[in-house]
């Protein structure tokens, strides 16, 4: 089995202007349960980021291209987060275990990703 790894950096306030912009791509690129979880929190655009970044990530340890959604990778929240995938992503990452790392700053927010065999 193929196994990769994937990094991704995101400024916090340009994804926060984004959806500003276009206020359904939220809906387009999270799911419920990170839209949710985010606006729980009292700036929702940091978590967001750390999960766009986190998705972006997953792309990369996958190594997709076209033919998929963001929506298709969930970052499931907890200690450590997990990732849930759906539709193509799912036909390309069964049999691999999927880590990711989170993390941001008041500026910007980061996420890496590892794609390896199970068990």
């Amino acid at each position: 089995m193929r196994s990769g790894v994937g990094i991704d950096l995101l400024e916090i306030d340009r994804l926060e202007r984004a959806l500003e912009r276009h206020p359904r791509l939220a809906e387009r690129v999270f799911t419920a349960a990170e839209r949710e979880y985010a606006a729980a929190r009292a700036r929702p655009g940091r978590h967001l980021a750390a999960r766009f970044a986190a998705k972006e990530a997953v792309v990369k340890a996958l190594g997709l291209s076209g033919g998929f959604g963001l929506g298709e990778i969930e970052v499931v929240a907890g200690e450590p987060p997990a990732v849930r995938l759906s539709g193509r992503a799912a036909e390309v990452g069964a049999g691999l275990d999927i880590q990711i790392s989170l993390t941001h700053s008041r500026d910007a927010a980061a996420a890496v990703a590892f794609a390896g065999p199970t068990g």
